[in-house]
């Protein structure tokens, strides 16, 4: 049996825009921005020498080599989500534009949940509420793999 390609050609403009992936992408798009300009704006700060790093920048050579551990006891600089008690600090002001970025994902899927129960999709809202609750976890440093 022979099929008309014809008949399965796509009208190439063709596009199906579901209201969630709009919404979606449109929080992820406003937030990358968000969070790089606040990776610059962290960064100037940071070189320009306005607020005390942690680590003066002359001695960050001397670190490079070192494992996690052995920089975390070295440096005195804290490790997972301690850096937020020290976010005054010059080198550490950049993890908030990384923090914004990662999170982005996280609240992109709160943010499409609502649209996904006005549409009745119950597979769809488990699958955002249950991706929002495995990177929460991630991120919580809970759940650590076998390091």
């Amino acid at each position: 049996m022979e099929i008309d390609n014809e008949e399965l050609e796509i009208e190439p403009d063709y596009k199906i825009k579901l209201e969630e992936q709009e919404l979606y992408a449109s929080i992820l798009a406003k937030g990358m921005y968000i969070g790089l300009l606040v990776l610059f704006i962290t960064f100037i700060v940071y070189v320009s020498g306005a607020v005390d790093p942690c680590l003066p920048m002359g001695t960050l050579s001397q670190y490079w080599s070192m494992n996690v551990a052995d920089y975390l006891q070295a440096s005195g600089c804290p490790g997972g989500w301690g850096w937020i008690m020290m976010v005054g600090r010059g080198d550490l002001l950049n993890f908030i534009g990384i923090a914004i970025l990662a999170g982005l994902t996280i609240v992109c899927y709160i943010a499409i949940v609502p649209v996904l129960i006005k549409k009745k999709d119950k597979i769809y809202v488990v699958i955002a509420l249950l991706e929002v609750l495995v990177l929460c976890l991630a991120a919580s440093g809970l759940i650590s793999g076998g390091h």
